[in-house]
């Protein structure tokens, strides 16, 4: 018999054209599902005969409790080698190997600059506005020339990040707690003498960090506070790194100009959820990895991995 394999949360209902699946044809069935289910005793009806499991990120969260409902789960596949809802130590502890894939850099940071160009220069307003027959032109656009992007984290993205910057003709400042002088000179940036000291100085302060223990929380009210009344922030990163509640009391009082967010800690967004009614937050539903290359490389790499595990020699493997 085959065995069963399910893409979950295949939104846009590309996955099964993304790769050629047909090398695993004789040996596997796969399948995709493009909703995404809420309630666990629910989607584990939908996987119980699953032997294999491909997970965009961290859309449907593979807990210890979902994880015992899958007896006969034997693999786990991620797009990216990182997930942190995946709980590595119950998967071991069930025999069931868990494997990544390589993740593109390109498309959050072309993101994470949409969003800052979204923000600097008003045009969801401003094109709602055009439609709606509103006013012919509406806000003072902010010029990128000349101002300072505070960097949150120099990794390959915030590199990235640099370089645009300064084709921008902007001044790139950077912090992070293991960031040299020299390092940040690399990328034609300046080290930010301290964090406060970024908050402060930045016109835009964006955010370029995994999550961890000592991430998280990293951007707390005093950051917040310290930014210019004109200053925006961007977070394509991860949620938790930023206080949540003192980011909506910042935006909600207007003591910065606005945010441009791609990540939320509850994901998909409540409907009442304060960062869908802020008039000053330019919020996308966490597409920075969302892409045809990026896309391509995630289930190319999937079926390599099946096929590696099948061969009885598992590649990626992650915990």
């Amino acid at each position: 018999m085959k065995l069963k394999c399910a893409i979950l949360d295949d939104y846009q209902q590309v996955a099964l054209k993304m790769a050629d699946w047909s090398a695993l044809a004789d040996r596997v069935e796969v399948s995709a599902i493009s909703a995404h289910f809420t309630d666990e005793t629910e989607l584990a009806v939908h996987l119980q005969e699953c032997d294999i499991l491909v997970i965009m990120r961290e859309r449907t969260p593979m807990t210890a409790s979902l994880l015992a409902r899958l007896p006969k789960l034997k693999l786990l596949i991620t797009s990216g080698m990182r997930n942190a809802s995946i709980d590595l130590a119950a998967a071991a502890e069930r025999g069931v190997v868990v494997c990544g894939t390589s993740s593109g850099s390109a498309a959050p940071m072309e993101l994470t600059w949409a969003l800052l160009l979204g923000l600097a220069k008003h045009i969801v307003p401003e094109s709602v506005g055009l439609q709606n027959n509103g006013p012919w032109q509406r806000d003072l656009g902010v010029t990128l020339q000349g101002k300072t992007l505070g960097l949150l984290g120099l990794g390959k993205i915030g590199g990235q990040m640099a370089r645009v910057a300064q084709a921008f003709g902007m001044r790139v400042l950077a912090w992070s707690q293991n960031l040299t002088a020299e390092r940040a000179a690399q990328e034609g940036a300046l080290l930010a003498p301290s964090k406060r000291a970024l908050f402060e100085q930045s016109d835009f302060v964006s955010i370029h960090l995994v999550l961890s223990d000592r991430s998280r929380g990293l951007v707390g009210r005093d950051e917040l506070t310290a930014m210019k009344p004109t200053a925006y922030l961007i977070n394509t990163s991860r949620a938790a790194i930023v206080d949540r509640a003192a980011l909506v009391d910042v935006l909600q009082q207007r003591k910065i100009a606005g945010a441009g967010l791609d990540v939320f800690e509850t994901e998909p967004l409540p409907a009442d959820d304060a960062f869908r009614q802020l008039p000053n937050v330019l919020a996308t539903p966490h597409v920075g990895y969302v892409a045809d290359d990026n896309y391509r490389a995630y289930f190319t790499e999937a079926v390599e991995d099946i096929a590696a595990f099948l061969a009885g020699q598992p590649i990626r493997r992650l915990g």
